[in-house]
């Protein structure tokens, strides 16, 4: 699999802006539950350590909890209980978080040999000199080396820090800021505009393969 992170990103199927958050959601969940078809079986096609990765990961729950997103989309969007807005995010923080260690584990040959970007997001093991593999890392080591990659693009970026302050609140006693449903459905439809942009950087062997929200 010869290639790198700078594949170019692909033409969207539609403007997601001009979408019901309903088919957002059908849209979200479709495209993971391709992705997670081809990538957790990907022997023969991925480098061995990399299928090996996406074998043991739970591709499936990440379909399942696109789903999950239909709990939270209310009419009005701001009906959400504070509990089930933190509840949302946390949801959400879980997708972006897969989505991109799907990312870096099917590029894991790739990834791991970048180390000067790797010691910069503090996901280098010194000790072993070695790449901390993608799947043990938190959001925040995550974001700091797709951040220093430029993987992500701007708008890319901006999601992963929002998703990461606002679903943190799920762990604090304390005050912490958690938006509004408003917030929390713009950020699902730039979820799908990241997932779109990942699975464009994903290498399959034909269209055949490649996931489709359709």
């Amino acid at each position: 699999m010869a290639a790198s992170f700078s594949f170019v990103k692909k033409v969207a199927p539609k403007s997601i802006d001009a979408m019901a958050i309903a088919e957002v959601v059908d849209r979200i969940e479709t495209l993971n539950q391709g992705i997670a078809k081809f990538w957790s079986k990907s022997d023969g096609w991925a480098p061995v350590v990399a299928a090996g990765l996406l074998g043991k990961s739970r591709l499936d729950w990440q379909a399942s909890l696109s789903g999950s997103l239909r709990l939270w989309m209310r009419e009005p969007s701001n009906a959400l209980t504070p509990a089930e807005l933190i509840l949302a995010w946390a949801n959400l923080g879980s997708l972006v978080e897969g989505t991109i260690k799907t990312l870096l584990s099917v590029w894991y040959e790739t990834y791991k040999a970048d180390i000067d970007n790797l010691k910069k997001a503090n996901a280098y093991d010194n000790a072993k000199q070695m790449a901390h593999a993608p799947d043990g890392l938190g959001l925040e080591k995550l974001r700091n080396y797709c951040k220093t990659k430029e993987l992500l693009g701007a708008e890319g970026d901006a999601l992963v820090e929002l998703v990461q302050q606002r679903r943190n609140a799920i762990h604090a006693f304390k005050d912490r800021p958690i938006g509004d449903g408003i917030e929390f459905q713009k950020a699902v439809r730039s979820y799908l505009a990241l997932l779109r942009t990942i699975n464009g950087r994903l290498p399959y062997p034909d269209a055949m393969y490649e996931p489709h929200e359709h």
